[in-house]
């Protein structure tokens, strides 16, 4: 016999999930939050509901994309800079239910790794670039250097030619 203080699954489910979950009305209107998005934009769900989505993500292009057209959005990666995230998104309405709903996947840490290898990248490259450049700095010196002595031989050795020469007549 199920009690009515026991959450059903769904609730629970909700309740758990580790990704950020909102639903919000054809409005723009915040209807509900779950834990995990409060985690993650540290933000509390009282103060979350009821509030306008643009006034807390300044864009809500996609969201009313979605409810106009009813289609889904999925996989769109997006930073929230100030909040310090980086999520992957899947966004669908539920038009019998007025709301389009958003799930949020953190992929921040994944991403600041992506920037991390890519900056690895571009020094080592640099880093590259400059050993060559200073290979081909010193293989011009060595060309040059040689190219000296090798002209002072030529006219070491025509003066010699030139005595030798001047001994034979």
């Amino acid at each position: 016999m199920v009690q009515q203080s026991e959450k059903t699954l769904w609730e629970l489910l909700w309740e758990y999930d580790p990704n950020g979950l909102i639903v919000v009305n054809s409005d723009m209107t915040i209807a509900v939050v779950n834990p995990a998005f409060c985690k993650m934009f540290q933000v509390n769900r009282e103060e979350m509901v009821g509030q306008n989505a643009a006034d807390f993500f300044g864009d809500v292009s996609d969201l009313q994309r979605v409810w106009e057209n009813n289609e889904v959005i999925r996989g769109k990666e997006k930073e929230f800079p100030s909040h310090n995230l980086y999520l992957r998104q899947v966004i669908f309405s539920i038009q019998d239910q007025n709301a389009i709903a958003c799930i949020m996947v953190d992929i921040t840490h994944e991403w600041q790794r992506k920037k991390e290898l890519l900056e690895f990248k571009r020094e080592t490259v640099a880093k590259v670039n400059e050993v060559v450049d200073n290979q081909m700095k010193v293989a011009q010196e060595i060309a040059g250097l040689l190219g000296e002595t090798t002209a002072e031989t030529k006219v070491s050795l025509l003066k010699i030619l030139k005595l030798v020469e001047g001994e034979m007549f």
